[in-house]
């Protein structure tokens, strides 16, 4: 068994507290992150007003910190050597080189989470808004789902280790069982849904892309005011959703994998 890397406490402590104020998506008080953390508070203050000297935390007028604009710089540097990402630029200036009425998205997985790396903006001027770098739940949005529902069999405990699951708008699966159950119809019809499980009175399709190992390296989305989707149920916004999925996956070599047999999905464990 390969031995671990040796780290350097204080910036495994440094990135850990990033990484805990980066997953509570709201302001976060010294005093919870020693809490959370288990570090003394004299070590926490330590750490904030370094990373806060460097630009990486910003604190509001009650002392609470967030997240500060420069990560913005890292995320950029991580998105501009994504092969993906440029695959997903250059596709718009080719065979999709006229813009959708709705904004199509590019993420990518990042522990449960996923990041937006990349968005086309649609004509529609009243869209909904989506920025690179942003972070939703990977077991609530359409892009998450789509790559979650070919990860192998026990990646998911991996991923979710507690439950129930965090929700943001009162929708979503609460188990692993119940996510499990959801990323089989995912398989099954091709793309995944999330149905105001991100925000109320939206309605989201999406679709993974493969490299040519067979991973699901990304997911292409596209997100809906329901109000909005028409008699067609918004089958042309998701024909645009797998085509593009489908051309991007052929141009890193890759191809769409027969779904596993349903039993793949109860194996590693969850009720």
């Amino acid at each position: 068994m390969p031995a671990q890397p040796a780290l350097v406490p204080a910036v495994a402590r440094a990135l850990t507290l990033l990484e805990r104020i980066a997953q509570a998506r709201t302001p976060l008080t010294l005093a919870r992150l020693a809490a959370d953390l288990g570090y003394p508070k004299s070590s926490v203050h330590g750490l904030c007003n370094t990373l806060l000297s460097f630009g990486y935390l910003r604190r509001q007028a009650d002392g609470a910190f967030l997240i500060g604009a420069r990560v913005m710089g890292l995320a950029e540097a991580f998105v501009s050597g994504t092969q993906v990402t440029d695959e997903f630029n250059a596709l718009w200036q080719t065979a999709h080189g006229g813009a959708h009425d709705e904004t199509i998205i590019l993420s990518v997985l990042n522990g449960a989470d996923v990041v937006y790396v990349a968005a086309r903006p649609g004509r529609r001027p009243l869209g909904l808004a989506f920025n690179v770098g942003m972070r939703l739940p990977a077991h609530l949005a359409a892009t998450g789902k789509a790559m979650l529902a070919y990860q192998p069999a026990g990646r998911l405990e991996q991923i979710f280790k507690s439950e129930p699951l965090a929700r943001m708008s009162g929708k979503g699966p609460l188990t692993r069982a119940a996510l499990k159950r959801e990323l089989r119809a995912t398989r099954e019809r091709g793309y995944s849904i999330d149905d105001e499980g991100v925000r109320e009175g939206v309605y989201c399709m999406g679709a993974p892309v493969f490299d040519a190992t067979g991973q699901a390296v990304a997911g292409v989305g596209v997100c809906i005011n329901k109000s909005m989707l028409g008699t067609d149920g918004g089958a042309r916004h998701l024909q645009v959703v797998l085509g593009t999925a489908r051309e991007l996956t052929q141009r890193l070599g890759g191809a769409v994998p027969p779904a596993p047999p349903s039993d793949n999905v109860r194996q590693g464990g969850g009720a």
